[in-house]
């Protein structure tokens, strides 16, 4: 059966995309769209695959991870830690809730300029700007999944002697991890859209860079190359992240 289900998940997974692809084809091929701006998408992926195999591109997508990985990474534990901290002090959940509610619904791009007065325009401003902007839906998903862990098994793990913190690790963080993992998902994918923005913005390398270059240049093939760049890694990030989850969550029912 699991084989049969997977199967059937990668073709409806595969379906949209190549529903995509076949639009794109058909608005080239029946002159919707002149090719100079919109170019077929064989051409496109011929470009793209020459691209893979230059250093120099490498390096683009590397320099992309590097901000990504590295955002990504300080808001999860950023927000795990500060999830878990509110839901189990109400000290603590006093203080985060006011400024979560103020921040949250900020488009972070907004401070995007300050950032890059206070950190230039390396690598520090753009890995800031992925992790102010992955660190909510993770801290959000954490506080609910830590908040809604069931009764029973504190007090069944405090009648047993167990220590305050190690009930946060060995009770708490466990049960709260699918809806951790969730948040996960969901800043991963808020990461790479935003780790692209900050790029376009300002930057002398990236994919985000590699595209404005190639806008500026009026080059459409090479301005396409760097978005199905940034959308196949964001497909393969999301797969190895929801293989993790799978293997995480083996032993719970929603798994």
């Amino acid at each position: 059966m699991m084989p049969r289900s997977l199967s059937a998940n990668v073709i409806f997974g595969l379906a949209p995309i190549v529903l995509v692809i076949a639009v794109w084809q058909g608005l080239v091929s029946f002159g919707f769209a002149p090719v100079v701006l919109l170019p077929p998408p064989g051409v496109v992926f011929g470009r793209l695959l020459k691209q893979l195999v230059t250093w120099t591109f490498q390096q683009e997508i590397a320099a992309t991870l590097i901000r990504l990985f590295a955002g990504f990474a300080i808001a999860v534990v950023l927000g795990v830690s500060i999830g878990i901290a509110a839901a189990a002090s109400p000290a603590i959940n006093a203080i985060v809730r006011p400024i979560v509610r103020v921040l949250a619904p900020l488009p972070k791009v907004a401070l995007y300029p300050a950032l890059l007065l206070l950190l230039g325009f390396g690598h520090g401003s753009k890995i800031t700007l992925v992790a102010a902007d992955a660190l909510f839906p993770i801290l959000l998903s954490t506080y609910y999944g830590a908040s809604t862990v069931e009764q029973k098994l504190i007090w069944s793990a405090m009648a047993a002697g167990t220590p305050r913190y190690e009930i946060l690790f060995k009770v708490v963080l466990p049960a709260a991890m699918p809806s951790i993992l969730t948040g996960c998902r969901i800043g991963l994918v808020i990461s790479c859209i935003v780790v692209f923005l900050a790029e376009m913005i300002t930057s002398t390398d990236g994919l985000g860079h590699v595209l404005v270059t190639a806008a500026r240049t009026f080059q459409a093939v090479d301005m396409f190359v760097p978005l199905i760049t940034i959308s196949l890694l964001g497909l393969i990030l999301n797969g190895l992240l929801g293989a993790v989850r799978s293997y995480l969550l083996r032993g719970f029912p929603e798994a």
